[in-house]
């Protein structure tokens, strides 16, 4: 500018004047901001409805597709007792099983170890299976424990010092990875060693013989070794297996899973029964259940956000976003047509046939009892949702709407595009109208500010004109 404070110097209000012609320039810029405001709203509105169409169609190809009708469910009728899960390899079946015996892991314990004892030598643990022989064939004398290794199993020895305590002498035993695992038990007594197996099972017994014993020791305290009479410590368990029957047939498991005793099923057994407890693997009706429900809470959400979106507000109120938007109105009508559309060829034609029924406010209703009674039927159920290739299911005609509405050519991607496209050109009309009116308002200070100097000039020389008119005055009257 010509000068840093406009009108100074000629009393004229430069700022004033120079605003209010900017401000009539700015109108279009204004009307501009307000037309880019709206068009953000309906961009950001028709990305709610792509979202929710979306959801739509995800709800929608699950009805459409295989998997959900192909799917099975395991119920046991004493699911605390019995539980299982299915493999890709399931079929539908049904039978009962009976559990008489959980798997266990063998536990041993030794007597009291005095601080101090010497326990020198060596333990050598082996794994194996504990069975009970008759040696002799005579009922009057006593079966024996007899030990059987397991095959390919090498046995792990364990040396222990003379000055090892029992705390030693448990560290040793763990870090010996020999398939057991060993700990103190502390009473008012003292200390003793209690050992385990690391795995449950008949066959994942352990046997703990002694040698090397040096002068003194009482590592035979630590043995159990039945078959050969050397035991110093005590049977608090028995290794065992799982024992059950299916349909009456005898199985085994050395823990308390059975895999694949009934081909593609997994079962475990948590408890002993006390009589047969039912097992079914059937159609997976609570899956098909879900989906439907999730399709009709999907489409309400996405009915909803239409109405909204398009409601005439009452006087003096405000109207949806997309209220008289033409794209809009198009999508209700073809959503609307799709979902009332009959299904034909089949048991079920319609909704409400499967029990989803139309509200008077546009919106979808389970209607429990009749659905249930559906599921009775998923066959049907199947071919109303899926369809053929000539003559689509629900779920296959509201799949392709929403696909077809969000591809690249679809009317919601061809809106939004659209709406996208002017707010980009409307964001260049205000780059040129803010370029104009910043090149007027400085046109217009170098104008005003020119003529401030000029009108400044004039009235210091009217001043001085008047001043000395004023002195030829007094030098007359003089």
């Amino acid at each position: 500018m010509a000068i840093s404070s406009p009108g100074v110097g000629s009393g004229l209000d430069i700022q004033s004047i120079v605003s209010q012609l900017v401000a009539l320039e700015q109108k279009p810029l204004t009307q501009l901001q307000t037309a880019a405001s709206s068009t953000k709203a309906k961009l950001s509105a028709f990305g709610q409805l792509k979202s929710q169409f979306a959801n739509l169609q995800d709800q929608a190809a699950k009805l459409a597709g295989s998997t959900l009708w192909s799917g099975l469910s395991l119920s046991s009728s004493n699911s605390a007792a019995i539980s299982g899960t299915l493999g890709t390899a399931a079929t539908a079946t049904r039978f009962n099983m009976e559990v008489s015996q959980l798997a266990q892991a063998q536990g041993t314990g030794s007597a009291v170890v005095p601080t101090g004892t010497n326990m020198s030598g060596r333990l050598t643990i082996a794994l194996g299976t504990w069975s009970q022989v008759d040696d002799d064939n005579d009922p009057d004398t006593p079966t024996v424990s007899q030990f059987g290794p397991q095959s390919g199993q090498t046995p792990v020895n364990v040396d222990i010092a003379a000055t090892d305590k029992l705390s030693d002498i448990v560290k040793k035993i763990n870090d010996a990875d020999a398939g057991v695992s060993a700990t103190i038990l502390k009473d008012a007594s003292g200390e003793r060693l209690l050992i385990r197996s690391d795995e449950t099972g008949a066959t994942n017994g352990f046997r703990i013989q002694t040698s090397n014993a040096g002068v003194g020791s009482s590592i035979a305290q630590l043995g159990y070794d039945p078959e050969n009479g050397s035991s110093g410590m005590t049977l608090s368990q028995a290794a065992q297996n799982t024992l059950a029957t299916i349909n009456g047939v005898s199985v085994s498991s050395t823990n308390n899973v059975f895999e694949n005793a009934v081909p593609g099923i997994t079962l475990t057994a948590n408890q002993v029964t006390t009589g047969p407890v039912d097992i079914r693997v059937s159609q997976d009706t609570a899956a098909m259940k879900t989906a439907i429900t999730n399709l009709v809470s999907s489409y309400n959400a996405l009915s909803s956000a239409l109405a909204t979106m398009t409601a005439v507000a009452p006087e003096g109120g405000t109207s949806g976003t997309l209220q008289g938007d033409g794209t809009v109105n198009n999508l209700q009508n073809m959503l609307r047509r799709t979902v009332t559309g009959a299904v034909a060829g089949g048991s079920f034609n319609s909704l409400s046939a499967v029990g989803v029924e139309f509200q008077k406010d546009g919106t979808l209703k389970v209607n429990d009892s009749k659905l249930t009674a559906a599921l009775q039927n998923p066959e049907a159920l199947q071919a109303f949702f899926v369809g053929t290739d000539s003559n689509p299911g629900l779920g296959a005609r509201v799949r392709n709407l929403a696909q077809g509405l969000l591809g690249s050519t679809g009317a919601i991607t061809s809106r939004t595009n659209a709406l996208q496209g002017s707010l980009d050109r409307n964001a260049k009309e205000q780059d040129k109208i803010e370029a104009r009116i910043s090149l007027t308002e400085e046109r217009l200070y170098a104008k005003y500010s020119r003529l401030d100097a000029s009108l400044t000039q004039m009235n210091s020389l009217s001043s001085y004109v008047s001043q000395q008119v004023t002195s030829w005055n007094n030098q007359k009257s003089s």
